[in-house]
């Protein structure tokens, strides 16, 4: 697998991982480019995604499907400009129990 990065999110969030020096980005406006997006970045094995909350949670079967329980690609999801919301779980707490296999308790 090779190791390296992509993003999927709103024009000013690829905007600025790509001037951070993320080469693989995809702007998408809808459910459906962000499901090919989301579906070609995990074809050509990378390592680390890093999408928008918002957009995760609106495929979030189809994350769930294509990742099931394998540790790479590591789904990360960060707010977008409008900031974080609230949400019943914790992607930061599922990445941990499916990297390590370790539930985090607070």
């Amino acid at each position: 697998m090779k190791s390296s990065v992509a993003v999927i999110g709103d024009i000013d969030t690829v905007t600025g991982f790509k001037l951070a020096g993320v080469k693989k980005g995809h702007i998408v406006n809808n459910d459906d480019e962000a499901e090919n997006a989301l579906t070609g970045l995990i074809n050509d094995e990378l390592s680390i995604i890093i999408i928008t909350e918002k957009i995760a949670d609106s495929i979030r079967e189809h994350i769930n499907k294509k990742i099931g329980s394998n540790v790479l690609p590591m789904i990360i999801e960060i707010p977008d400009k409008s900031g974080s919301f609230e949400r019943e779980s914790d992607p930061m707490s599922e990445l941990i129990k499916r990297v390590i296999g370790v539930e985090m308790i607070k």
